[in-house]
């Protein structure tokens, strides 16, 4: 079993915990909990900052002092937008299911921006649709690199059936900028339907990494370093939240150069 998959424990509650230390690197971090109507889940943040994203069923979320009252519109993640709250560091947060949750935590360093807490609604998040034929995917930026954030970058993606997405091939591996950002990134699956799976590869040139990587709903993908694209097999739409964090917070990615040719045209 591949150390670059995560498998949710299996069991309601906090099903999924990932630390920088954990993932054996320097930024991201990355929980999900399964709640039941009225079971709560709260922790203090530290030096880090914290994205709450509803995959799935509405809670009540208290943030930074600020009581947002009820957060989520969707029951599932294949169906309307995100609704998200931004938590700053040295701060807490707490979430209390009013029907059945699914939560995702992201978590990245703080460097003591002072940001208030803020909820990121579905009216917030802008959605695009990248690619084309079985290359296409449909991807809503909930923090992108241009909304106020220290760290962190949170982005979902959606790619029907027998798509392709993460692709061609890109890394961002090299704090090289203007060229290439360094940044760490997990994957968050959900496949619909709940039994389908979905294939990732992560690899980098030297192929000092090389692995192919089954994903079935659930799972997380850990992206330490090199290219990382994934498919979908037929009939089965994939479900991706991605989290990425670095020592720069932007996005700039190399495409593997024998796959670029794909992007002509």
């Amino acid at each position: 079993m591949s150390d670059l998959v995560v498998h949710p424990s299996g069991h309601e509650g906090w099903t999924i915990a990932i630390t920088p230390e954990s993932a054996g690197w320097h930024y991201v971090g990355f929980d999900v909990y399964e709640l039941a109507p009225g079971e709560s889940a709260h922790h203090d943040t530290g030096n880090r900052e914290i994205c709450l994203v509803l995959i799935a069923g509405k809670a009540n979320i208290v943030a930074g002092g600020i009581d947002f009252g009820t957060v989520g519109e969707r029951m599932s993640p294949f169906e309307g937008k995100p609704d998200s709250v931004y938590v700053p560091g040295h701060s807490s947060w707490k979430a209390t299911a009013e029907t059945k949750v699914t939560l995702a935590v992201c978590s990245a360093p703080s460097l003591g921006g002072g940001l208030p807490a803020r909820r990121i609604g579905p009216d917030q998040t802008s959605q695009e649709v990248r690619g084309k034929g079985s290359n296409t995917r449909h991807v809503t930026n909930i923090l992108p690199e241009n909304d106020p954030a220290d760290s962190l970058l949170v982005v979902e993606v959606i790619t029907p059936g027998g798509n392709t997405s993460s692709y061609p091939p890109h890394k961002h591996d090299r704090d090289a900028l203007p060229e290439e950002s360094l940044l760490e990134e997990t994957y968050y699956h959900r496949l619909n339907p709940p039994q389908g799976f979905a294939f990732q590869r992560v690899y980098t040139d030297d192929r000092s990494l090389d692995e192919s990587l089954l994903v079935e709903d659930g799972n997380v993908t850990l992206v330490p370093r090199g290219y990382h694209p994934c498919a979908t097999i037929h009939g089965y739409d994939l479900y991706y939240l991605n989290v990425m964090a670095g020592p720069k917070r932007t996005w700039r990615f190399h495409n593997a150069p024998e796959h670029a040719w794909l992007l002509k045209g």
